[in-house]
């Protein structure tokens, strides 16, 4: 079991890597990505391969992507050094996405926040309220995280949200949680926090723009359903 198990012996485009390079990283498959990132496979078996095996033991890229440094490194194939790797990976990601935002999120196209938002927060395993700062203009000052809770719920403050809204000099906020069970729409809980926090708001002429709930799916927004 050696030589049919590696990638070298496969037809080009049949190799990971330069079917990314030919025809671009969106044709490659969950196994096909993992492969490129972990370069290796193990004795007797390919990068490919071992991907397989570790997205069918973790349930999934996504479960593999959020586990913590003990669940990583637990399987054949991981260890500190691809958990370090795959956390810079991440975080280069995060900052993409927030650099992008910066130069793209105007008040006539919030989905760039939300689109946004949902790469933060989406496949977190607990609760988090967030606050995108906003000029007068409608341009990104700052997102910043401010309350963390359990996966039941986050204990928000509006006097902390004033208290950083005027650190920040912004004019408007855009304020987003997600629901780690996936279900994207608001709670008795959350209608009333929202309120609480446009009226405090409201006393400093600072607006609220919206507030996005992020869950398995789409996102739902407070503006789009008449909440705000």
């Amino acid at each position: 079991m050696t030589d049919h198990h590696s990638i070298k012996e496969w037809p080009q485009l049949m190799r990971p890597r330069e079917k990314l390079l030919k025809l671009g990283a969106h044709t490659l498959s969950d196994s096909e990505l993992l492969a490129i990132f972990l370069r290796t496979g193990m004795k007797g078996c390919s990068a490919v391969e071992l991907s397989n095996r570790l997205l069918v033991s973790f349930g999934g890229l996504n479960p593999l992507l959020m586990a913590n440094e003990i669940e990583f490194c637990e399987h054949l194939g991981l260890g500190p050094a691809k958990f370090a790797q795959l956390n810079a990976v991440l975080e280069m990601s995060k900052r993409y996405y927030q650099h992008d935002l910066s130069k793209s999120i105007t008040l006539t196209s919030s989905n760039a926040a939300s689109d946004y938002l949902t790469q933060l927060l989406k496949h977190l395993p607990y609760e988090v309220f967030m606050v995108i700062y906003l000029d007068s203009q409608h341009q990104l000052i700052s997102c910043d995280e401010l309350f963390r809770g359990t996966i039941n719920a986050a204990n928000v403050y509006p006097r902390e949200i004033v208290r950083e809204v005027i650190k920040h000099n912004a004019a408007a906020v855009i304020l987003s949680h997600n629901h780690p069970s996936g279900i994207a729409q608001p709670s008795d809980a959350d209608r009333r926090i929202t309120q609480r926090i446009v009226d405090a708001l409201l006393l400093i002429d600072v607006a609220v723009l919206d507030h996005f709930i992020i869950g398995t799916n789409d996102p739902y927004s407070f503006a789009d359903h008449g909440l705000l």
